[in-house]
């Protein structure tokens, strides 16, 4: 990763550089939520053509970085009412809360919204609602993918225990033990980016460290996890906000 900045008029734009091994030809230019600006390259591009890229698009980013900063409004405690927003495997869906007292409590993911059906409709109820769904999302996810992870390691023997563990600032942790903690948010992320999670903490089973062979055991099992950190970090005010 390398940090740079650019010029547009009176604008200062700064943005990371990350070159993303087995990626070609073309630089995607990203704007998080919390207003980063990452640009990924191919390994071979050179610094100067970055910049042009982003040049390039220096008002659409001025454009972008004006409307964060007169949005913000996800930095807010959220009211659990319908038309917020909430994530799932990194797409946004907007809440729709409907009552209905003879209906058993529900919630759905249909039609590009979340409905949350139910008989009380205060904050604390649909909130409970809600994490309930994502923590069985979150469950279900996640095994899933570390089902499938691990046995693509070559120092793992077994699929390591696991468990949910509600987290304000990490998205996972592996135990002396080996038992690793994975955060329920973290079901709100891309797909890539939990598949980084959990790569992550599958090589502290083998370094449980972050030493220069802890890393180079992450880069060979994803060539691009700094890329993907860097989206999942540009996120993670968004995604842990409750």
């Amino acid at each position: 990763m390398i940090d740079q900045r650019l010029q547009y008029g009176e604008v200062e734009i700064s943005y990371q550089v990350f070159f993303v091994p087995g990626r070609e030809y073309k630089i995607a230019i990203h704007v998080h939520p919390n207003g980063r600006v990452q640009v990924d390259a191919p390994p071979q591009t050179s610094l100067a053509e970055v910049k042009q890229a982003v040049s390039r698009h220096s008002q659409w980013l001025c454009h972008q970085l004006q409307r964060i900063r007169e949005q913000r409004t996800w930095i807010l405690p959220r009211e659990y009412v319908s038309g917020e927003s909430h994530f799932y495997l990194g797409r946004r869906y907007v809440l729709k809360v409907r009552l209905n007292r003879r209906q058993q409590a529900s919630v759905k993911l249909q039609r590009g919204q979340f409905l949350v059906t139910t008989g009380d409709t205060t904050r604390d109820a649909v909130k409970t609602l809600l994490w309930n769904w994502y923590k069985d999302h979150a469950r279900n996810q996640i095994d899933r993918r570390l089902e499938t992870l691990w046995q693509e390691t070559n120092w793992v023997r077994e699929k390591p225990a696991w468990k949910l563990r509600a987290m304000k600032k990490q998205w996972g942790s592996c135990s002396p033990k080996g038992i690793l903690s994975l955060n329920p948010h973290l079901v709100k992320a891309p797909s890539h980016c939990i598949d980084y999670v959990l790569l992550h903490e599958l090589c502290h089973l083998k370094f449980h460290n972050h030493s220069r062979y802890f890393y180079r055991l992450l880069k060979k099992q994803m060539p691009e996890w700094e890329a993907v950190k860097g989206r999942l970090d540009g996120m993670a005010e968004l995604l842990l906000n409750s």
